[in-house]
């Protein structure tokens, strides 16, 4: 898959039921065709809302394959879990019970270590750092471990950038006011870990309850991007945002693997472009609305503050450590010294 790089400033059961109702992989593709004369009707499941990135990326891929196909390919949006949750829909994309979904690489990481190594905290200082990790070698090594598992990776989507800090008990200015706040966390060891060095109790809750969870006071705190944030109107259940650029979050847009195969080489093609297309979308709206969460939420919190990374970033060699567990040291280490190298380049 060739990717372009953008240099801009600077996120089972159920689901099987579900699909085997709508007619499954098979009954979804009768009827309706590709340059080979076949026509197909495919759906994208995420878990996020309407509006998101997520969407804005499935949005852009449905507006290339539908324009282009001449209405052979017809593309269906299912934002919300509405098709199930993550791990439910990753299950049905494996079992060709779902032909395309958006997912959290995060949670793909616990089926392939490598997807997890973007998310290391405090790796990447900005956007064109993690652009030019994922736009090259490495990036396209990564995306292709997916077809040892079933799936094709089309595209690796922004999922809103950077993660900040929120929390009811204190504003954040250094690692130690951290301590004791319990943080909720997806089910990401390297999240988790994260957290657990700078001294929280954390707690593993579906992204679905964390508003219920920290207006309830179940949690303290949590950490997304600012337009998750803003979404999901975190900032109505919480007192202080820190902006500390923790981890840099990325989704994978992939089909089922058969399925591409499948396709004649020309659909095959278009796919490709449609998947670029979704994750150029995706970037632009994350840097776009990174700016425009700055104002949106400038007088939504009792206390905003700008830590200096560094000393958080300080504490992170025992995260590091895992992930070379996790992975293997070689991995973390290619990672580390392609940004050093990058990073000499261009001062």
């Amino acid at each position: 898959m060739k990717k372009r790089l953008v240099f801009l400033f600077g996120i089972t059961a159920f689901v099987l039921a579900f699909a085997t109702a709508c007619g499954g992989n098979d009954n979804a593709n009768e009827g309706s065709s590709d340059s080979s004369g076949e026509t197909h009707e495919w759906r994208i499941g995420f878990n996020t809302v309407e509006g998101s990135v997520k969407d804005v990326a499935a949005k852009k891929f449905k507006e290339v394959v539908e324009a282009e196909s001449d209405g052979n390919i017809t593309v269906e949006i299912f934002p919300g879990e509405s098709l199930g949750n993550e791990q439910e829909m990753l299950e049905s994309i494996q079992a060709g019970a779902l032909e395309m979904q958006i997912v959290g690489s995060s949670l793909v990481a616990n089926t392939i270590p490598e997807y997890g190594l973007m998310g290391l905290p405090f790796l990447v200082n900005d956007f064109d750092e993690a652009y030019a990790i994922l736009d090259g070698e490495l990036g396209q090594k990564w995306a292709d471990m997916g077809e040892d598992h079933g799936f094709k990776v089309i595209g690796t989507t922004d999922l809103g950038g950077f993660a900040q800090i929120t929390n009811n008990v204190r504003p954040i200015n250094k690692p130690e006011d951290l301590k004791d706040i319990s943080m909720r966390a997806p089910n990401d060891v390297i999240l988790m870990e994260t957290f657990e060095a700078l001294g929280s109790q954390v707690s593993q809750l579906p992204y679905s309850e964390l508003y219920l969870a920290l207006s309830q006071g179940v949690v303290d705190g949590q950490f997304n991007p600012k337009d998750a944030i803003y979404q999901t109107k975190f900032h109505e259940v919480q007192d202080y945002l820190a902006n500390v650029n923790i981890a840099f979050y990325t989704s994978k847009f992939i089909m089922n693997l058969d399925m591409f195969n499948e396709l004649d080489e020309e659909t095959q093609e278009l796919v490709l472009k449609a998947g670029e297309e979704a994750e150029a979308a995706s970037r632009e709206y994350t840097i776009e609305e990174s700016l425009e969460m700055d104002e949106l939420l400038e007088d939504e919190f009792v206390e905003i503050t700008n830590p200096d990374p560094q000393p958080f970033r300080d504490k992170m060699d025992p995260v590091y450590d895992i992930a070379r567990e996790q992975t293997s040291p070689e991995a973390v280490d290619e990672l580390l010294e392609f940004l050093e190298e990058y990073r000499a380049n261009n001062e």
